[in-house]
């Protein structure tokens, strides 16, 4: 028995439902993952979810109303994208690329040293 595999996947169609994210790949297979592996899509609207591209020749798909990118690997290979951790001050952390550029410059932080307790040499 003889099986190709092709090592390029590349998206034809993509189609959201309520609980899944499905994508039809060139070479016939179909495959999906869960909707809440996107958080942005998960929260996004009808319309939004509808407005995609395919991009990189089908490696990808891109939704510009909630700047999501799914590539086709990220969904054989079973890779979730993961929220932001919120930091104080209400920004959020990076992980998923967007981080905020300060104006202040960044100061290199040092440990903190433990207080002596007593003096050296002094027994009593």
């Amino acid at each position: 028995m003889n099986t190709v595999a092709s090592s390029e996947s590349r998206i034809q169609d993509v189609r959201i439902t309520e609980d899944e994210i499905i994508a039809h790949l060139a070479d016939g297979r179909v495959i999906s993952v869960p909707l809440a592996w996107s958080w942005r899509l998960s929260e996004a609207t009808p319309k939004q979810r509808a407005n995609f591209r395919l991009i990189g020749a089908g490696h990808g798909v891109h939704w510009p109303d909630v700047d999501e990118d799914i590539s086709v690997e990220g969904m054989l290979h079973g890779v979730p994208a993961h929220r932001p951790r919120s930091r104080p001050g209400g920004t959020d952390a990076g992980g998923d690329g967007d981080q905020e550029l300060s104006s202040k410059p960044s100061q290199p932080t040092r440990p903190k040293r433990r207080a002596r307790v007593g003096s050296r040499g002094a027994r009593g």
